[in-house]
């Protein structure tokens, strides 16, 4: 009898065991996204300038240097490959680019009637079309020693919500006969993938429990006659906006970094990763409901809604 006992306990926690496993392997993932480094890029020649409200700024030339670079493409499908290994659901860089000219009608800057601006990077702008949750920014360089060569690596993951770095991995290869700059990339950095997509998994699901963080801010424009301090039901504007904020974000957080008659700005804004439909929500996802509630009686507030990549929005009262 007793040893039946055992045998039973034995059982169910084996079979403990197995659901754990199961469970665990079939944790959401985050989607992530390869792209080669600014210094990458800059060093290879691969930038372009924008105007950002007149101010002529340099940023990495993607869809070029994909056009002119095999070993870009090669060294990035390797390590989607060992990402895919991994079980990471990934969006391939170069397919973006495709969807991105292919929707060239976007303005590079969103300007409202009014002549109020934000503006937009092309690399803000590829982020919104990857949707991906994590950017990994790739930067290598090969080194000879003689017949032999080595590459030196930097893996950065990146939240491209918020651009904070949050796992990291760095080394140089050992010399090798290999004369594929990919091969000798997986012969570097095979050795450093565990821990690094295990400090992605951790990120990822804390944001799953708490919530990803995003950026709001409230402006008005100079022809609005009301501000943020008008009254509603005895309540001032900026009020019911907190209000707001408290009753739709993930466990009520946020912070409100700075607020006065005419503006507010909101940091560390949580927001559910999903939607009810298993979607997921970005900065203008969530924002739009602010803006629809502010549009609705009794506020009746024209605002035009504005964003910046995933993980900034704006919205400016009284006009559109």
């Amino acid at each position: 009898m007793k040893l039946n006992i055992i045998k039973i306990t034995a059982l169910m926690l084996l079979m403990g065991l197995g659901f754990a496993k199961q469970g665990f392997s079939q944790a959401k993932k985050p989607t992530l996204m390869v792209v080669p480094s600014d210094v990458w890029c800059n060093t290879h020649g691969f930038m372009t300038t924008y105007d950002n409200q007149g101010t002529k700024e340099k940023v990495p030339d993607y869809k070029r240097a994909f056009q002119e670079s095999t070993d870009l493409i090669a060294v990035i499908a390797k390590i989607n490959g060992l990402m895919a290994k991994r079980g990471f659901p990934l969006k391939n860089m170069e397919s973006v680019i495709k969807s991105l000219a292919a929707e060239s009608a976007e303005d590079a800057m969103l300007t409202s009637k009014g002549g109020s601006a934000v503006a937009e990077s092309p690399v803000d702008k590829l982020k919104k079309v990857a949707k991906a949750d994590i950017i990994i920014q790739l930067t290598w360089d090969v080194i000879a020693t003689g017949p032999k060569k080595s590459v030196r690596y930097i893996l950065q993951g990146l939240d491209s919500y918020t651009d904070k770095q949050i796992a990291t991995a760095e080394g140089t290869g050992n010399p090798s006969f290999a004369a594929e700059t990919a091969v000798l990339l997986e012969e570097a950095v095979v050795d450093k993938m565990d821990n690094f997509s295990a400090s992605l998994q951790t990120y990822f699901d804390d944001l799953f429990a708490n919530g990803r963080e995003i950026t709001i801010r409230i402006k008005k424009f100079d022809s609005w006659s009301g501000d943020l301090e008008k009254e509603y039901g005895g309540k001032e504007l900026s009020e019911v906006i907190d209000d707001w904020m408290k009753a739709n974000t993930l466990k009520g957080r946020f912070s409100t970094t700075d607020a006065t008659e005419n503006m507010m700005f909101f940091e560390q804004v949580r927001i559910p990763l999903y939607d009810a439909a298993g979607n997921a929500i970005d900065a203008r996802g969530f924002a739009r409901k602010l803006q629809k509630f502010l549009n609705s009686p009794p506020y009746s507030i024209t605002n035009k809604l504005m964003t910046r990549g995933l993980g900034q929005a704006t919205i400016v009262l009284g006009d559109k």
